[in-house]
């Protein structure tokens, strides 16, 4: 009898790395010349490290029960004042990066303060911070590209890191991964954050400030988000207004779907990272057997279904588990003593 629950066990924490290593066996032999190969390693890890360092930003008030629906917004507009910055105000690219990633703090703490203060639900505040952002884009650029020559220097931020042959932007990914696993699993700041996220009224009667802890995920989620669109630009070179809003839904697929793995019922890093890499793993996979381009928002949008769905249920099984828990041991204190 233990054998099949330690094996659910297994596969209900590690399903999405085994559905990862089968969906690049499944690859490997239908396109053989193409799929295993350095080009297609380096265009996933390229594109899709922007992916998963957003979904990393979703995540970090997500722990909390917090949605952060301007993530995509405070890249879009990062990646166009990354190249603007440069090419028509001339500043040097150090101070221009600085003054982006204080922009996405500043974007955080803005949200975190409705969320907090105003007592604005955090899906309706982002969503209004993000809009915002939206037309202070396409203001800034005037509905047309920023084109001009960047600092060499600024473009090694996405280059391939030499003697190794990886793209740059999958090493930030996993410094940063390991980064908010050391935070989340070991500090206390994550735990305050799983609590808030658990249980507000718990986490208040135990001492937690969770305003500010939540200000504080709400500023590290602008922040990581404006370091994505900074890595985009140097990626893209070239100023987009568009850019940055088609990468909201896989960020939240990303972010919902890891919950669902390794720690299954809780926003994780490593859940979301391995989520992120099996729909960069689909997607390119489909597109070299020639899916058609639509397949990709089809895709993200049935997981990301897929993922509220699993998330739903792993709560629920978690709810139950906490009630059963609760019930056993008042019926413990209600037991009467010998001698009584």
């Amino acid at each position: 009898m233990r054998r099949p629950s330690g094996l659910a066990h297994i596969v209900s924490v590690w399903h999405l790395l085994i559905l990862l290593v089968l969906l690049v066996a499944l690859f490997a032999v239908l396109k053989p010349d193409t799929f295993l190969t350095g080009f297609t390693f380096r265009s996933m890890a390229n594109s899709r490290s922007i992916n998963a360092l957003v979904a990393l930003a979703v995540m970090i008030p997500l722990a909390a029960n917090q949605f952060d629906l301007s993530a995509a917004s405070v890249l879009g507009l990062a990646q166009v004042l990354a190249n603007g910055l440069q090419t028509q105000q001339h500043l040097p690219w150090p101070l221009v990066c600085l003054l982006i990633l204080a922009m996405g703090a500043a974007v955080g703490l803005v949200n975190g303060l409705l969320v907090t203060r105003v007592r604005i639900n955090s899906f309706i505040a982002t969503l209004g911070t993000g809009t915002v952002l939206l037309g202070l884009n396409q203001w800034y650029t005037g509905g047309r590209q920023i084109v001009g020559r960047l600092d060499p220097g600024f473009l090694q931020l996405s280059a391939i890191v030499p003697g190794i042959g990886v793209p740059a932007p999958l090493l930030y990914v996993l410094a940063i991964g390991v980064v908010l696993w050391l935070v989340f699993d070991y500090l206390p700041v994550g735990r305050y954050l799983y609590v808030i996220g658990d249980n507000p009224r718990a986490a208040v009667l135990s001492g937690i400030p969770a305003d500010r802890y939540v200000v504080l995920a709400f500023v590290a989620s602008g922040v990581l988000a404006a370091f994505a669109g900074i890595v985009l630009q140097a990626q893209l070179q070239v100023g987009q207004s568009t850019v940055g809003q088609e990468l909201m839904l896989p960020a939240f697929t990303g972010a919902l779907l890891g919950a669902t793995a390794i720690r299954p019922g809780r926003p994780n890093v490593w859940g979301t990272v391995l989520a992120v890499a099996v729909l960069a793993v689909a997607v390119a996979g489909l597109s070299q057997l020639g899916a058609p381009f639509f397949v990709e928002p089809l895709f993200n949008g049935s997981m990301l279904i897929l993922a509220v769905g699993l998330a739903m249920m792993t709560q629920r099984r978690r709810e139950r588990r906490i009630a059963a828990a609760e019930a056993a041991a008042q019926g413990r204190s209600d037991q009467p003593r010998k001698g009584d």
